[in-house]
């Protein structure tokens, strides 16, 4: 109980400063021109919101916070300086700090996505089998490599989905925002363009999308398949930097350059994806096969070079701990909630 409730104190004080920090983002917004003079007055908030994870001990808080400060406000503030949207100083101040910190993308009522957002069930049967995955890691020193990697991989998609998920609810329900989906059913992925660009995180999509892929194409004189490959690229390399940041915050060590090898290698193969989509003339594979090809692939190269930064220092352990821990509290929540203990969340100790 104390260690919970000092952990809502620093959560909370992490949360006042983040906010302070917006107020003055917003306030010389308002008072500044975009470019380099506004640019220039948001470099002491953008020294200062990367350090403010560190304050947390535990892993998720870690991680979870670094996200949102570290990368999604950090950009959204580069943004900001360069006049660009979603920020604007003409935000009451609640929906600048939400629209700036949280990995949320406002929805657009002309483009509005087809795909039905899931309801409280469909996040209950998720909550259910992230839980029974984390009850099973009690078996990990028996499971093959393999089999333990293929679990931290869902372990990966459905914790991101649920907390993101929270964070949408929260922003929705607070700041009555009308915010796209976060993902749309990756596991159906054809292609790694599909999966990355239409399907997996889309808020963290549209931002790359926005901050990197549109300015490279741009600079590259705007059209043509090498501008637009040389986008995807530089999104999916930053994407890899971002990632080595957010690893260090987990593991607290030096980036190993594992992470950008990753996205790296994922960028070079979904250019050249596109060049064989626009010129092969064999005809493209039927999605019952290009979809398990795609999530082998995605998998295959997770276990070689996404995973062994968090697993070799044994950060993994420490993730297992702590979602072993919030899965306890569920069950003793729920079975408090019921009137009785057991649950089909029980984990033994």
């Amino acid at each position: 109980m104390a260690a919970a409730a000092d952990l809502r104190a620093l959560a909370a004080a992490v949360a006042a400063a983040t906010t302070v920090s917006m107020f003055y983002a917003r306030f010389a917004a308002w008072r500044l021109r975009p470019g380099l003079p506004r640019l220039a007055a948001f470099l002491p908030v953008l020294a200062f919101l990367p350090c403010l994870p560190l304050a947390f001990r535990a892993l998720h808080p870690r991680v979870i916070s670094g996200f949102f400060l570290a990368w999604v406000a950090e950009f959204r503030l580069l943004l900001l300086a360069a006049g660009q949207g979603p920020l604007s100083p003409s935000l009451p101040l609640p929906s600048f700090v939400g629209v700036a910190s949280f990995p949320v993308t406002l929805q657009n009522p002309t483009t509005k996505s087809t795909y039905p957002k899931p309801g409280p069930t469909a996040y209950a049967v998720k909550a259910a089998l992230l839980a029974t995955i984390v009850s099973t890691y009690r078996y990990r020193a028996e499971m093959s490599e393999h089999l333990l990697l293929t679990l931290y991989s869902l372990h990966v998609y459905l914790a991101l989905e649920l907390v993101l998920a929270c964070v949408a609810a929260a922003a929705r329900g607070l700041l009555g925002l009308d915010l796209a989906p976060q993902f749309d059913r990756p596991y159906l992925s054809s292609s790694l363009r599909d999966f990355w660009a239409r399907r997996w995180n889309l808020s963290v999509s549209a931002l790359l999308r926005q901050c990197v892929h549109r300015p490279v194409r741009a600079g590259l004189g705007g059209g043509g398949a090498a501008a637009h490959a040389a986008g995807m690229l530089a999104s999916l390399l930053v994407s890899g930097l971002m990632h080595e940041a957010m690893f260090a915050y987990a593991t607290l060590r030096p980036p190993t350059g594992e992470a950008t090898a990753f996205f790296a290698l994922h960028g070079a193969c979904a250019v050249a994806e596109g060049w064989w989509a626009a010129h092969a003339r064999w005809p493209r594979p039927p999605r019952a096969v290009a979809t398990p090809l795609t999530l082998a692939f995605v998998l295959v190269t997770g276990f070689w070079l996404f995973f062994p930064p968090i697993t070799r220092p044994g950060a993994d352990k420490q993730v297992v701990a702590e979602s072993e821990a919030m899965v306890a509290f569920v069950r003793d929540a729920v079975g408090w909630a019921l009137g009785s203990a057991p649950s089909v969340f029980s984990i033994s100790s």
